[in-house]
């Protein structure tokens, strides 16, 4: 399935905490639709954000789905309030979850599934194997994971094709480098979450302040370009509830540094 590299995250089109209703379910709709007007053909979502709500407007605001229109979903973690998150990755749960999640996104098929968490009781095995079953039954497309490292991503290919990879990244927060490095060797898609720089290094009057102002752009904006330009496996998923802010995050893809430059903020990142 081809897919452009700047995704979309729709976590932000819930309430706060990640929790229940957004303050504009209209405004969080024309968001959706509007990054499917700019190109946009990858969304990424989860069962567990809102719980269940950010996967019905989905459903509500695009399906059926335009032609070429990715939807990825994840399952693994569950919801006990605001801001809180634990992981179950029992078969009899993802299974029950899967079903849920064609049903709030109105398709047959999920595009891409992806374990959100692997439940340190449950062996990732059993947790993917419930998934193999459902894909051989035509359920899911693809399977993807989130937040593992080298050795969790080898023991799952062992049981099903691994075709993406979620992890915390940016240009500030790079703990992951690793995971990066495997997924480039195997040709396996890095999906950043969290994928704007902050902290030191986006502060204003900071490196990326400094050359964003040169060219025009925003700290959000050359944060996005530099992981484009990081390597070809990357696909961030920048999330907002604003239209204007999603503007914004597309038109990083045509953001264009030199080489000295994007070394200068290499070497304010060390």
């Amino acid at each position: 399935m081809p897919v452009h590299r700047l995704g979309y995250g729709a976590m932000r089109i819930t309430g706060k905490g990640i929790w229940g209703e957004p303050a504009d379910t209209e405004g969080a709709k024309k968001v959706l639709k509007r990054a499917v007007e700019l190109g946009v053909n990858f969304i990424d979502t989860a069962d567990s954000y809102g719980p269940e709500v950010s996967e019905r407007l989905i459903g509500e605001a695009l399906a059926p789905y335009p032609k070429g229109v990715v939807i990825a979903t994840k399952a693994g973690l569950t919801r006990q309030g605001p801001d809180k998150w634990l992981p179950v990755g029992r078969p009899e749960y993802l299974e029950q979850e899967v079903e849920m999640s064609l049903r709030r996104l109105k398709t047959e098929r999920l595009d891409l599934w992806q374990l959100h968490r692997i439940d340190p009781k449950v062996p990732v095995e059993e947790s993917l194997g419930i998934i193999k079953k459902l894909q051989e039954q035509g359920k899911i497309r693809h399977v993807g994971l989130s937040e593992v490292k080298p050795h969790e991503i080898d023991q799952a290919r062992q049981v099903i094709d691994i075709v993406s990879v979620q992890n915390q990244y940016n240009i500030g927060d790079r703990k992951h480098e690793d995971v990066l490095e495997y997924c480039e060797k195997h040709k396996i898609a890095f999906i950043p979450w969290f994928p704007v720089a902050a902290g030191k290094l986006a502060q204003p009057g900071g490196k990326l302040d400094e050359v964003a102002k040169r060219h025009g752009a925003t700290v959000s904006q050359l944060s996005l370009a530099w992981l484009l330009h990081r390597s070809p496996v990357m696909l961030p998923i920048p999330g907002t509830s604003s239209v204007k802010h999603l503007e914004e995050n597309v038109a990083a893809a045509s953001v264009k540094l030199s080489d000295a430059e994007w070394k200068e903020i290499e070497d304010a990142a060390r």
